[in-house]
């Protein structure tokens, strides 16, 4: 097998370099406070030269819909120093030199006006079918680490993006693209231009600049230099996507909480006033939204809408149900830190798939270096210390729509028992303070979806587990008695 270095020789890529493209910096950050004075912007959202009616474009603050010639013009005192355009249905997602997605133009906040010019071009197949791919937290650190993105699992992306063989996949870096060493964004960028798709990125709590900011206002500027916004929305389809940032620094060393600014909120009850309710739409952020202080006006702005929200930050899998929203909080690209091949919770190192037809949202969880059918993990009769008399199995996705029944030598059992528990594996790999060796902090997390029962005969087992989508996982194992 070909060793992991050579590979990234072979792509073309070294660890703990710059980029492929150089290091991307997008404009040089500007003290906020000189933001306040508004500048004029105007410009044209068009294509083929026929300017696009009725898109959203916005500075962060102010969203305004083009005229019927494709025309905007407004003031902008807004703190973020970008224009973008919310990318209707039927365009492509243009990318940056960077692989990552292109919708948005810096702002020169000293002249008095700007003209903006957005160039659409139409998809070549239309994109009420689409697919994305969610990265939460690959988190990498140090040069091993680089090499374990590049060589393990940006070959897995590279695979799954084949096997889905959808001109319309992009994908969603869904915040921790690095672990504290901003530098390493060129990194992080080597693995996402590798998968050929674009990537929209959400600032996760380890993409920030805590060292020398005083404030939350000015935490993101590295973030923003490499990949513009952190907060806008764009359309897929019949789908309104919206990535939010909920990290919010205290200006106190390290020190953060999950909060959505007034400002993002603002902005986004505007961005909302032009969906029709009902439509579906998925909101990107990388803490859990169920773990937001003000959460609450959150989902009172999402109450028209069926929602999805995708997050990461825990290292774990769950799944909320609180007022109208789902939110899918996904495992980790880099598992329990690059410690090893699973989470906290046991949770294979992986990522979301999610696919689009129409309104219709289907999705499973990836483990890196395993095929999709890969759902569930069974353990023998004993081998929980806290169960000694039964045989358990951690299902990492599951959802109130799943289910699970077993065969004992033919005949169909469905007593099952979901305790929260840890994970044995995880257990075995993460508990004490020497262990994982790399990262010897990570430990077990109690989990809810680990399952017991106890069959009478553990010679012949046969497990059978199926998802919200009917897809049926089967594993039939011959227990040591």
């Amino acid at each position: 097998m070909e060793n992991r270095r050579a590979f990234i020789k072979k792509m073309g890529w070294a660890t703990g370099s710059l980029s492929l493209l150089g290091t991307t910096s997008l404009l040089g950050w500007q003290n906020p406070v000189l933001w306040r004075k508004p500048t004029r912007v105007k410009g044209k959202v068009a294509s083929n030269k026929k300017g696009l009616p009725k898109v959203a474009v916005s500075d962060g603050e102010t969203v305004i819909l083009t005229d019927k010639n494709g025309n905007f013009d407004f003031w902008s005192s807004s703190q973020q120093p970008f224009v973008f355009v919310s990318l209707p249905a039927g365009y492509q997602i243009d990318q940056l030199a960077n692989g990552s997605a292109s919708f948005f133009k810096p702002l020169d906040l000293k002249s008095p006006s700007n003209e903006i010019l957005f160039q659409l071009k139409p998809v070549q197949q239309r994109d009420d079918k689409h697919s994305l791919l969610i990265l939460a937290d690959p988190q990498i650190q140090n040069e091993y680490e680089v090499e374990q993105l590049l060589s393990i699992s940006t070959p897995d992306f590279i695979q799954t993006i084949k096997e889905l063989n959808d001109p319309n996949t992009f994908g969603v870096g869904c915040g921790d693209l690095v672990y504290d060493q901003l530098q390493l964004f060129d990194d992080y960028n080597q693995s996402i231009k590798a998968t050929n798709i674009p990537f929209f990125q959400v600032v996760g709590n380890h993409d920030m600049d805590y060292l020398d900011s005083r404030t939350d206002q000015v935490s993101t500027r590295t973030f923003n230099n490499h990949f513009g916004p952190s907060y806008y929305s764009f359309n897929r389809g019949e789908i309104h996507y919206i990535v939010l940032d909920d990290v919010f620094f205290t200006g106190v060393k390290r020190e953060y909480i999950g909060y959505i600014t007034e400002n993002q909120l603002a902005w986004l009850e505007e961005d909302l006033s032009y969906i029709e309710a009902g439509r579906t739409v998925i909101l990107c952020a990388h803490i859990p939204i169920f773990h937001v202080k003000n959460k609450a006006h959150l989902y009172e702005l999402l109450s028209p809408f069926k929602t999805h929200i995708l997050s990461g930050h825990t290292h774990r899998i769950n799944h909320y149900f609180e007022e109208n929203c789902h939110e899918h909080v996904l495992g980790a690209v880099c598992g329990a830190w690059w410690s090893g091949p699973i989470c906290v919770d046991g949770t294979p190192n992986g990522y979301g798939v999610y696919q689009v037809n129409g309104s219709d949202l289907s999705w499973y969880y990836k483990s890196v270096g395993k095929d999709k059918s890969h759902q569930f993990r069974f353990y023998e009769r004993g081998i929980h210390p806290e169960f000694p008399n039964s045989c358990s199995l951690n299902i990492w996705n599951w959802d109130s729509k799943w289910s699970v029944c077993w065969y004992e030598n033919g005949e169909r059992k469905s007593h099952v028992r979901r305790v929260n528990a840890t994970d044995p594996l995880s257990t075995k790999l993460h508990m004490g303070n020497k262990l994982p060796e790399r990262r010897p902090w990570a430990e077990p997390a109690v989990t809810d979806h680990m399952f017991f029962f106890e069959p009478s005969d553990v010679s012949n087992i046969t497990i059978e587990v199926t998802d919200s989508f009917g897809n049926t996982f089967v594993e039939t194992v011959s227990p040591n008695k």
